[in-house]
């Protein structure tokens, strides 16, 4: 089943929210990292993308009507190649807010790592230096990468199929994009960097 919608923004842009809202209002499931947490049979698939395995995109997200979050993310090529009638939706965030967000939740899971899980944040730490940036403690580094991510997404996907979306915005462009109704409910926050923390055993920042 083609998917709907590709994710090509990078984790902490409101993807968990994103997730729950084209959940929504495609009354099917979104894929994003934490439906590899909770089903780990899907780690192998992921890591022979991840180490260049030929991958067929429509078996690997089975099921699937959307996806957002890292690891696709760093696929949205492939994705959207895959997928041409989808759309591409950017989610973004201001560089410096985003950095912060994500050295205080993401990044840390990768010094926190359970050890049946290694082998898969092993090649989450690849595909990070590969498609994106190793350098998780450097500011810098992280939100040059971040731009460089998103530019290359403006640059490549047409306008007509480009969908540059931040949480603020909400329902509404979503909808007229998706060319389905507002729902009538508030629009999801959810996965907030206490929460998140809280989840990991961590201390408030």
């Amino acid at each position: 089943m083609p998917l709907k919608v590709v994710g090509a923004g990078v984790g902490r842009t409101g993807t968990n929210s994103l997730k729950i809202a084209l959940e929504t209002l495609l009354g099917g499931r979104c894929h994003h990292m934490f439906e590899i947490v909770a089903n780990p049979d899907q780690i192998p698939g992921w890591m022979g993308a991840i180490h260049g395995q030929d991958t067929d995109w429509h078996d690997l997200l089975d099921g699937y009507v959307a996806q957002v979050d890292w690891p696709g993310a760093s696929f949205w090529p492939e994705l959207s190649a895959a997928n041409p009638e989808a759309l591409v939706i950017l989610s973004v965030r201001d560089p410096e807010l985003w950095y912060q967000s994500a050295s205080n939740t993401i990044f840390q899971v990768f010094d926190k790592m359970p050890p049946e899980m290694t082998p898969w944040f092993e090649s989450m730490a690849k595909l990070m230096g590969e498609r994106f940036s190793a350098e998780l403690d450097n500011p810098t580094a992280m939100m040059d990468a971040y731009e460089r991510h998103n530019a290359a997404v403006r640059a490549a996907v047409p306008e007509d199929r480009l969908l540059e979306w931040t949480p603020a915005d909400g329902w509404e462009p979503l909808c007229e994009r998706l060319d389905v109704p507002v729902p009538d409910q508030p629009f999801p926050v959810t996965n907030q960097t206490t929460e998140w923390r809280a989840n990991l055993g961590l201390p408030p920042v």
